[in-house]
């Protein structure tokens, strides 16, 4: 390989310029062979294209890969991989320490406590949830309202997801009710098939309903998944100022202590009075920020648990028409079985009395057969004994036959 690279150089160059040559023509050849193809890009590395809106309502698509939105809203990895429109994931809502990671349905975003990132895409859901949220920060820019800015983000996702999934239970409702009656009326193999289609819809809603139902009620019932959703106290807590008993500690303790001059000074009290009040200032201290702290945690986690609440009343509600439909479907599907084995009881009632009869033909017929045999007897001798005898075989078969029919009720095989 190097005897062809100088083959293939000048002759006129120098050795320096060759070697360089060579040194990258071998680094190309490794790139390449490590690529697979030259000037390939990682997969990782990929750009989305995702729409930021602030809490002002304004909007603006931005160009990201996941290691920039991973260091701009500190996310591991495994939570941008619920944001991947290549893969299916089932809704859930992540609370992180400083974003909250949204994938319900068509809603793909992560809302921080300043912005929420939005996956960009045509879906109906996705321009919907663009253009409310704005209209909703730019109306209550100068309202006062009780929601941080995550939750009524998060308010809205539910909002528009519960809606969604409420109408296309209702689109479902209008759609198979009038087949199921039609089935029940007429059984064949065109209402079946309708039928079974819509039924495969329907568990595929109750599916998605069902999880984020289950995924409300997991949020609901851990408190502390819920605390971490409250960023705005976080961010404010990590940026704002120290306490003021915190600054009166520090300016006791770092500036010099005026000292009356009338005041008797101890020698001990001097030297170890300090330590002491500095530890009983800060156990003071400390247990008034965490008894503020576990308070306002309190009011921040009822507040989002109502909120929670409220939207998990709502699924449950779609949850419910989507049971009593499938309950439906069940009570079809038994009327229908119940038609089909009252038909199959009745053929079976009418092949027994097709058998019945079958028996009695077939004994006329024997005595017939006999009858018809070429043998001398003495009843030939009168023209009409033939006669009465058919009579009276066939009299003898309808009796047997009609014993056969008592026989059949007397066993209740059939109806009275």
């Amino acid at each position: 390989m190097g005897e062809s690279q100088e083959d293939l150089l000048p002759s006129d160059v120098p050795e320096s310029t060759s070697s360089n040559i060579g040194e990258r023509l071998s680094s190309s050849a490794h790139a390449s062979r490590g690529s697979g193809f030259p000037g390939g890009k990682k997969r990782g590395l990929s750009s989305r294209s995702w729409i930021k809106i602030d809490q002002d309502g304004n909007s603006k698509v931005l160009e990201l890969d996941k290691a920039k939105i991973m260091r701009r809203c500190s996310l591991p990895s495994r939570d941008l991989r619920l944001l991947d429109p290549l893969f299916i994931y089932p809704s859930t809502i992540l609370g992180r320490e400083k974003a909250i990671v949204v994938n319900l349905e068509q809603i793909r975003c992560i809302i921080t406590a300043e912005e929420v990132i939005l996956m960009n895409s045509l879906d109906r859901n996705v321009v919907q949830y663009k253009s409310e949220l704005c209209k909703r920060l730019q109306v209550k820019k100068d309202q006062a309202d009780d929601l941080p800015f995550e939750f009524r983000a998060l308010e809205l996702a539910l909002e528009l997801t519960c809606m969604s999934l409420d109408v296309k239970v209702r689109e479902l409702e209008m759609e198979i009710y009038p087949v199921l009656d039609e089935l029940a009326s007429s059984i064949n193999t065109l209402n079946l098939e309708r039928v079974r289609r819509l039924k495969g819809q329907l568990l595929t809603l109750t599916q998605r309903v069902q999880k984020v139902r289950d995924e409300l009620e997991h949020l609901m019932d851990d408190d502390g998944d819920m605390a971490e959703m409250y960023l705005t106290d976080k961010k404010l807590r990590s940026e704002g100022n120290t306490p003021t008993e915190l600054n009166a500690q520090n300016d006791y303790f770092s500036g010099t202590r005026v000292v009356s001059k009338s005041a008797p000074v101890s020698p001990i009290a001097s030297t170890n009075g300090a330590p002491r009040l500095q530890r009983a200032f800060s156990s003071i201290v400390t247990s008034k920020q965490g008894s503020f702290t576990s308070s306002h945690d309190g009011e921040n986690i009822e507040q989002l648990e109502m909120l929670l609440e409220a939207y998990f009343v709502v699924i449950d509600h779609t949850l419910s028409k989507l049971l009593s439909l499938k309950e439906y479907i069940d009570d079809t599907e038994d009327l229908i079985n119940i038609k089909l084995g009252n038909v199959q009881n009745q053929l079976i009632q009418f092949e027994l009395l097709l058998t019945a009869a079958t028996f009695v033909a077939t004994l006329f017929a024997a005595v017939a057969g006999v009858f018809g045999m070429n043998f001398a007897a003495s009843v030939f001798d009168y023209p009409s004994a033939f006669t009465w005898v058919l009579v009276i075989t066939g009299a003898g078969c309808g009796l047997l036959y009609c014993s056969f029919i008592l026989y059949f009720r007397h066993k209740k095989v059939f109806p009275l």
